[in-house]
């Protein structure tokens, strides 16, 4: 069977990675499992365990960094996320195309594990904003942080827009759904290219 795609999608933190995930993800025919990341932050209103995340304390997180459980793991505005490697190669082992939705840093430690090990079967795909005011306004209404964090994702934003050119596709992130829908092209191009 062929192995499948990875797919990462990042860009800085209030872009809507997860609203243009959730999107990409009620589309069937590109046969997309969501990788899972694992992460020490306290769950948001409406999120799930084993859903959007493995929420786990500081300590079990370590473990899993120093058994070198993760595929990448990356600490931000002072919680630690990071990517379960058992999972993600399970998932495409079984032909599924990997969503990975994560942060610029941990996407950094990815590509660099793919060229690493001559993995070919990737997709690097960052999302921007409209303009930093548009990011600001959309951190802003999750009303779930304190104004320093807000302060701090938009700091951290302004230097990871610059990584942009280390992807494969930059996509703009005006209308969610017109987002989701060019990635969407994008990803068949790429599923169609590797079956040929």
């Amino acid at each position: 069977m062929e192995k499948g795609l990875l797919i990462i999608i990042s860009g800085p933190s209030g872009v809507g990675k997860g609203a243009v995930r959730r999107i990409l993800m009620e589309d069937k025919s590109l046969d997309l499992a969501y990788s899972i990341s694992m992460t020490t932050r306290p769950m948001r209103k409406l999120e799930q365990e084993g859903v959007d995340y493995f929420f786990v304390d500081e300590a079990t997180f370590n473990q899993h960094v120093a058994a070198g459980d993760l595929l990448e793991h990356a600490s931000f505005v002072g919680n630690q996320y990071g990517t379960p490697k058992a999972y993600v190669n399970q998932l495409r082992s079984e032909g599924k195309n990997v969503l990975l939705e994560i942060e610029v840093q941990g996407a950094k430690q990815v590509l660099a594990k793919c060229q690493e090990d001559g993995d070919s079967n990737l997709v690097s795909i960052f999302l921007i904003p409209p303009s930093m005011a548009a990011l600001e306004k959309r951190i802003r209404k999750r009303r779930t942080e304190p104004e320093e964090i807000i302060q701090a994702r938009l700091k951290k934003a302004r230097s990871e827009l610059s990584d942009k050119y280390n992807y494969q596709y930059i996509v703009l992130n005006d209308i969610v759904t017109r987002a989701a829908d060019e990635i969407k092209d994008i990803l068949k191009n790429e599923i169609a290219k590797r079956s040929v």
